[in-house]
């Protein structure tokens, strides 16, 4: 375990003891609902223990419950924020096994969950997201690895209270700039909206690279995996 002494309760330590791997957690996080936010309730950020309380959670949500699981099995508490142009940010836990990259996610998109560790940097991880990221306004223009323990004795891993503080340093720290064909993007949010006139209230899952995947919530398996241009894009 951790040298760092945290006050757990008997369910949040049996839920660590259970979840020793990224590949666990992630099946952990599938399992809850999506925290989706609507209009009509107010934005949350909870942390480890608000995720534990409430039963749900959003992308930031489950990356910080992710960071707190597996920093007790030695995981750097690391985070990954993708800056997209349309201002809706993704935030993702991220490790290295040896010198290869994985992440562990949750997202309203099946291709924003978590990637297997495979990858030679944590650029080539963003860039596995820039695909799937694009819909009728987002595109990937930047990301950043923020090492949570920089937030010192703030309490980001247990607290009662909303830990808007972890938002604002992934927001504020400086992000590597991720640069994408215009001409690609173009094609790629043509055949989104393609595919949602045509499948309306699915969610695409055309992209290659999925082997790189991990296993993504129950409730996108037996979507449409193909459109008609599956294989004509460039």
């Amino acid at each position: 375990m951790h040298e760092l002494f945290l006050r757990f309760t008997a369910r949040e330590q049996r839920i660590i003891e259970r979840h020793r791997t990224p590949r666990q957690v992630q099946e952990f996080l599938n399992r809850l609902p999506y925290n989706a936010e609507t209009p009509s309730h107010t934005p949350t950020l909870r942390s480890f223990r608000g995720v534990m309380i409430h039963g749900t959670t959003n992308c930031i949500e489950a990356a910080l419950a992710a960071a707190v699981i597996l920093e007790q099995h030695r995981f750097p508490p690391l985070l990954m924020t993708l800056e997209s142009e349309d201002l809706l940010d993704h935030v993702l836990f991220v490790y290295r096994r040896g010198r290869r990259w994985g992440s562990v996610a949750r997202s309203r998109d099946p291709g924003l969950h978590g990637r297997r560790a495979v990858f030679r940097s944590a650029r080539d991880l963003a860039l596995s997201y820039v695909d799937p990221y694009v819909d009728f306004t987002g595109r990937i223009v930047g990301y950043a690895v923020v090492d949570l323990r920089s937030l010192g004795g703030y309490n980001w891993r247990l607290s009662p209270r909303h830990v808007w503080k972890t938002e604002r340093l992934l927001q504020n720290h400086p992000h590597l700039r991720i640069r994408s064909s215009d001409r690609r993007i173009v094609q790629l949010r043509r055949r989104f909206r393609d595919f949602k006139s045509k499948h309306p209230g699915r969610k695409p899952l055309y992209f290659s690279g999925q082997e790189r995947w991990t296993e993504i919530p129950k409730a996108f398996r037996g979507q449409v995996i193909h459109d008609d241009r599956a294989a004509g894009l460039r």
